[in-house]
């Protein structure tokens, strides 16, 4: 069966990638100034003084509608279940309805794609392209996981869907590499982009809408024969996938931002893991019986900690376990730690240091689960180290996998544990909506 695009001639059917242009829904007011002060980082990485920050800098700010409770709204471990869930969502709901009407967010007229580039200050930029991706109901083998996700944080962003109706911010997706979609990449980057807009880490995102039939048709033709692995976004696919299981005759695609794996694609960094209530003499001890532990000297004292850890932790053998003052490190674990890892899970799996921390040392030693309640996640090391003296407890410090660790866990089937793997650069949340249907 051929599907046809009203951008012109029928595409060609997907093999890998299923991706579609889509018509999209975006501020009305472009000029980069308003539109840094009503986007936002992804709605998981939105802190409760960050969501106040950005609800603040503009009535119009999309964490209204990412985290219309607050970071306690859908998505987030205090969902509170289906009807909280639902409730929170038809709040979303009311106000992207009202900016539509008021003509704060406006239609494109036709269908396109959108070239991205996310150009850090210094380093290489990364480049992809926004648009629609199917998803299956039962699954399939063009788009992969990687990671675990929780039910309740599922159903609050399947709840978000269901009531808006619209992709509010995009899943990121690594794809094989393809010589014909850095071609084309690579011819649209000599215009001047339509959206423009410089982050807090002073990351510049410039987007391109690209609606020509013969780019459209040479693009999506190239990326269907790609196979990809999620990179960010786990939680919002399944919540896609539970959409189009209950809705089989809807909309079954999500909006995504399809980056190359290599040479201008992402890369990954560590998402560290915060035991609280645990101090730093009872983790040691209770370590000791599965692991050597050594204390590591911090030159400069307490306050050099984060520094002297990220020192160390490119070429880290074992884990760093802190209290924000003193630094220990974990190597050689036991036959009997080794063991809290299934040995039927596939070997790339097994060789993961966050797979043999969870288990082996949080889990087995620590006795702790990997619930949210239970393990805290910190995207770098100085929040680590602030959570852990918050909650009077410890950081477990991580090497980051590498994207090709990322991949052979994907295409074994596996899964790793919840939040694992931080890509990036991140796309910024707010410059392009995806409405449903369209």
């Amino acid at each position: 069966m051929v599907q046809s695009s009203p951008a012109g001639p029928p595409l060609p059917v997907a093999t890998g990638i299923d991706v579609r242009p889509f018509r999209a829904l975006t501020y009305r007011e472009q000029d980069p100034g308003h539109l840094a002060r009503v986007s936002s980082p992804a709605y998981d990485l939105v802190t409760p003084d960050g969501a106040e920050r950005l609800a603040a800098a503009d009535p119009h700010n999309i964490v209204r509608l990412i985290l219309p409770g607050g970071t306690s709204g859908p998505g987030t471990a205090g969902a509170g279940g289906p009807v909280a869930a639902g409730d929170v969502a038809a709040r979303a709901a009311a106000t992207l309805r009202d900016w539509e009407r008021d003509g704060v967010l406006v239609r494109d007229g036709e269908p396109a794609l959108w070239r991205y580039e996310m150009r850090p200050a210094t380093g290489t930029p990364t480049v992809g392209w926004l648009g629609a991706v199917a998803v299956s109901a039962a699954g399939g083998r063009a788009v992969l996981p990687h990671e675990d996700t929780f039910p309740a944080a599922v159903e609050g962003r399947r709840a978000l869907l269901a009531a808006t109706a619209t992709d509010l911010e995009p899943i990121v997706l690594a794809h094989d590499p393809e010589p014909r979609v850095a071609a084309l990449t690579a011819a649209v980057a000599g215009a001047a982009p339509d959206l423009h807009v410089v982050d807090d880490d002073g990351v510049a995102h410039l987007l391109w809408r690209v609606a020509d039939p013969d780019v459209l048709r040479e693009l999506t033709g190239a990326l269907g024969r790609t196979g990809a692995v999620i990179a960010d976004g786990h939680h919002r696919f399944a919540a896609a996938q539970a959409l189009h299981r209950t809705h089989p005759d809807g909309d079954c695609r999500v909006l995504a931002l399809l980056t190359p794996m290599g040479t201008g694609g992402l890369r990954v960094e560590s998402i560290h893991r915060v035991v609280p209530d645990l101090g730093l003499r009872e983790a040691a001890d209770a370590a000791a019986r599965g692991f050597a532990v050594a204390e590591v000297p911090v030159p400069g004292g307490p306050g050099a900690v984060s520094a002297h850890v990220a020192s160390l932790l490119p070429d880290l053998d074992g884990f760093l376990v802190t209290d924000g003052e003193r630094l220990l490190h974990l190597t050689g674990p036991s036959a009997e730690v080794r063991a809290t890892v299934p040995a039927e899970a596939p070997p790339a799996w097994r060789g993961l240091d966050v797979v043999l921390a969870t288990t082996g040392l949080v889990g087995a030693l620590w006795g702790r689960s990997d619930e949210p309640g239970s393990l805290l996640v910190a995207h770098s090391v100085p929040e680590a180290l602030r959570l852990a003296g918050a909650r009077s407890g410890v950081a477990v410090l991580l090497r980051p996998p590498s994207p090709a660790d990322v991949a052979a866990v994907a295409r074994a089937g596996a899964r790793m544990p919840r939040k694992s793997t931080l890509f990036v650069p991140k796309p910024r949340t707010g410059l392009v909506l995806r409405p449903h249907g369209g």
